[in-house]
């Protein structure tokens, strides 16, 4: 699923062309992940892009209505596990699971991609009230705030980065590659980290981040930007799906554990196992 630096570089490829672009027609295929189809196609039609940002894994089209009064609508659209944005000239194939098509005003058209249709499209009034639920943007957050999300939490730390309430746009990639930077066991309770560890767990977080979006993000199975390239930071992994190959710190096997149903990769010697965890073994 594309977290949040694959979404990050979509929506910078995508703010370079589509602000200012008006919306001129609306096609659709299979529209079982789209909330209302047919306002969808009544009400798109006419407005312009404001601005292309992103909010947690959203991708989030700030509108402008055709007689220019303020209307404060977004589109909102959510990648899920396979779906793809991209723009396209009209006489270009289809690709397919293509679902739908938005016609801009400058001849060309974005389009919405999705094999599985584990995705979502909706047009908002405003902003969502699940959006309103997401937590920090992890880039963004301070440690106090990080902290604060994290005490008393008696749930593994891997499972409390996956909370969309706590830190917005982290994935199973980039909580693994972050707990490995800080040496953190995924097993380990949230509300167990001494203050030392949520300081580098954050700094880790922050880095692997930073680092994935100036590689474009991970291609680890359908993703592409919006020009249809694929990222490179799959090729700077250290533990994610790399089972039973070398940690690059110390040699030891990638070991690989299943928490709250998701696999999570660690290293066993770097990332210390909890006491727990040991003596369950025995």
């Amino acid at each position: 699923m594309p977290e949040l630096p694959e979404v990050e570089t979509i929506v910078r490829g995508l703010r370079l062309t589509l602000p200012g672009r008006r919306v001129t027609g609306v096609r659709l295929g299979k529209t079982d992940f789209i909330d209302d189809p047919a306002v969808l196609e009544r009400d798109l039609p006419g407005q312009k892009i404001l601005a292309v940002r992103r909010m947690g894994k959203y991708l989030l089209f700030d509108l402008e209505p055709a007689d220019g009064s303020a209307g404060g609508a977004s589109l909102l659209v959510h990648l899920g596990m396979t779906g793809r944005l991209v723009t396209a000239a009209p006489e270009e194939p289809e690709a397919p699971h293509t679902h739908a098509f938005f016609a801009l005003d400058d001849g060309r058209e974005l389009r919405y991609v999705d094999v599985r249709r584990f995705g979502r499209i909706a047009l908002l009034a405003k902003d969502g009230a699940e959006l309103s639920k997401l937590g920090f943007e992890p880039l963004e957050a301070t440690e106090g705030q990080f902290a604060d999300k994290l005490r008393g939490r008696r749930a593994p730390i891997k499972s409390v980065l996956l909370d969309q309430r706590v830190l917005r746009g982290i994935g199973n990639i980039y909580a693994d590659e972050s707990l490995w930077r800080a040496r953190i066991h995924p097993l380990r309770l949230a509300g167990s980290l001494t203050s030392n560890e949520v300081r580098e767990l954050l700094r880790a977080v922050k880095s692997v981040l930073a680092a994935a979006i100036r590689m474009r993000g991970s291609s680890v199975s359908d993703y592409v930007d919006a020009d249809g390239q694929r990222g490179l930071f799959q090729q700077r992994h250290r533990v994610y799906q790399r089972e039973g190959k070398k940690c690059s710190r110390c040699g030891t096997a990638i070991e690989r554990i299943v928490i709250g149903g998701r696999s999570s990769h660690f290293c066993p010697k770097c990332q210390r196992a909890p006491r727990r965890a040991r003596k369950s073994k025995r």
